[in-house]
């Protein structure tokens, strides 16, 4: 489109390609711009036309003249195409935000993605993200190719030096998007912030066909903990690995940086252990009501670790204990004091299972499962339970502990634990999740005190399987029924007493499964809430306002609509 020098405050006029004659007046026709080099938007799609038009040798062209449309006129401060987006509406809400209307970017069928050899993983998923719905080739290139106009992904070069690890610079021009941070961890969530800020539709899987318009502005982002979780429960119900890396595309999202998959339980037990076969071959076969079972070979589960660090996500495995034991129990009769295996259960009733504590088999047990585990997990991060274990009594408990805590560091690993664990004194590297509804527990307390970085994830706040109301079909309330705000309006740092914010680690969104059985089933009790978890766990306390984050939320209905994200439409947000 060549724009014609005049005044923006008066009509403008545009060539614009006409390919119906004759022309007639006060008749509508569909318009199609004259491409140029220039990063103009495209035209209206209907105009009204004042008289009859003459053909030119190229096709008829027609001066254009409506009031105020945008970027056609030739002075600076014309007016760009509108979004239906804003910097300000991204979540988690950034550390800093500035919109600017005038500078929004239309992405067009000439952009490319510029990136640095380092970054070229984080670009190439930047352009399968943007494909699909735009069917424009969005090559990925070299960051110095400059022929094209696009979006370039800088690597180690973000200017303020606070985005740390995991932050990132943004910026929205007319002329192109620039993502910059001091890691590829960095440049990925800055991705992500860049993919709110494109039309919803963006994230369909088939072409679209729309203006492409990117909410001009600059960002400023980096996180408050360097913990910010979700936990997926596979043992009550199995979850193939194509569900588990569908749940890890969605908490990406949102800068979730680890996933928490609770492998073994009562229910059903979900990981090959080669030196023990039956955990799989009896424990994998069992799931709550009866339900299939399964497990993941070892190949499995490092596909999906790997999926996940494609992600930018760690995955920490666990394998719960010295309660929740019944599936392993079941196929092993030595993990019992009797040597006989139990029975398999399928109910939800908790605290009835423990291991032999004064059999060396269990050790031996214990330090098999540690050893292939931490094989196959890259993360720096083993979980080994520790809650609910009410069939073992306190000293067996204790005694428990101190034989299995110096396995993990035997094999290169960190403790992560359920925060009961804290009785036993783990070494201070060691994480405790709170997990209870209490604003007061001393022995928590305590271990913050002595130096442990706690995990944030009390149940009437964090647990995403609470049902939101007592019309549910769906989750459990033990901790009390949890709607959007509930979830939303709290924070970490004052929530337990005795412990502030400088002694958290994280925030842990769980998911349990007794009740669920397929994604659709934990995406209606994930989101919105992990939306909200996460922008708890990364925004800074400051920003934290329910009312902004209502209008914020509100908006991500349409994007999670376009991804077939089967979402809880919670009377409190009005939906899009």
């Amino acid at each position: 489109m060549r724009p014609e020098h005049g005044s923006a405050h008066l009509s403008q006029c545009a060539q614009i390609r006409i390919n119906k004659y004759p022309n007639e007046f006060g008749h509508f026709y569909r318009l199609g711009a004259i491409r140029s080099s220039s990063n103009h938007p495209p035209a209206p799609r209907r105009c009204a036309l004042r008289k009859r038009l003459s053909p030119w040798v190229f096709g008829a062209v027609v001066g254009l003249c409506v009031l105020g449309l945008p970027g056609l006129a030739g002075s600076a401060g014309a007016d760009t195409p509108p979004t239906e987006r804003s910097v300000a509406d991204i979540i988690p809400v950034p550390v800093q935000a500035d919109a600017d209307p005038r500078a929004n970017y239309t992405l067009t069928p000439d952009s490319v993605i510029r990136a640095e050899y380092q970054a070229q993983d984080v670009g190439n998923y930047l352009a399968g993200l943007l494909r699909p719905a735009t069917g424009f080739p969005i090559p990925v290139v070299d960051r110095y190719d400059t022929s094209k106009p696009g979006i370039t992904l800088e690597l180690g070069d973000a200017p303020d030096r606070r985005v740390g690890d995991e932050g990132y610079q943004l910026q929205i021009a007319r002329d192109g998007i620039t993502v910059q941070a001091d890691t590829t961890d960095g440049l990925f969530h800055g991705v992500q912030s860049l993919r709110q800020l494109f039309p919803a539709a963006i994230n369909k899987t088939t072409v679209q066909h729309q203006d492409w318009v990117v909410a001009g502005g600059k960002v400023l982002d980096y996180p408050r903990f360097g913990r910010r979780g979700a936990m997926l429960d596979v043992a009550r119900h199995f979850f193939t690995p194509d569900q588990v890396k569908r749940y890890i595309d969605q908490i990406a999202m949102y800068k979730v940086n680890t996933l928490h998959l609770h492998l073994t339980d009562d229910q059903g037990w979900r990981i090959e252990i080669k030196s023990w076969p039956k955990l799989a071959e009896i424990g994998g076969q069992t799931a709550v009501n009866g339900d299939p079972g399964g497990y993941y070979t070892q190949d499995q589960y490092t596909d999906i670790v790997n999926y996940a660090a494609s992600r930018h996500i760690t995955v920490v495995p666990e394998v719960d204990m010295p309660g929740h034991t019944n599936a392993a129990q079941a196929s092993y009769g030595e993990l019992n004091c009797d040597g006989k295996p139990v029975p398999p259960r399928t109910d939800i009733e908790v605290g009835y299972s423990s291991l032999c504590i004064g059999s060396p088999t269990t050790y031996k047990f214990v330090e098999d499962v540690i050893r292939e585990l931490a094989a196959l997990t890259p993360g720096p991060y083993l979980d080994i339970g520790g809650d609910e274990a009410k069939s073992t009594t306190p000293q067996d408990y204790n005694t428990f502990y101190q034989k299995v805590m110096p396995l993990l560091s035997q094999y290169d690993k960190k403790i992560q634990a359920w925060h009961n664990i804290v009785v036993a004194q783990p070494p201070t590297d060691a994480i405790p999740e709170y997990w209870d509804t209490a604003n007061t527990n001393a022995d928590v307390a305590a271990a913050a005190a002595r130096g442990n970085k706690i995990l944030m994830a009390p149940a009437n706040k964090a647990y995403l399987d609470m049902k939101y109301t007592p019309d549910d079909p769906l989750g459990l309330h033990w901790a009390g029924y949890v709607e959007v705000k509930d979830s939303y309006d709290w924070d970490p740092a004052t929530f337990l007493q005795g412990v502030s914010e400088n002694q958290i680690a994280g925030v842990e969104a769980p998911i349990w499964s007794e009740t669920l059985r397929t994604s659709a089933d934990i995406e209606y009790q994930a989101f919105p809430r992990l939306a909200g978890l996460a922008e708890i766990g990364w925004s800074p306390q400051s920003t934290h306002n329910w009312d902004s984050y209502r209008d914020r939320l509100a908006k991500q209905g349409l994007i999670w609509a376009a991804l077939g994200i089967n979402f809880y439409r919670s009377p409190q947000v009005d939906w899009k």
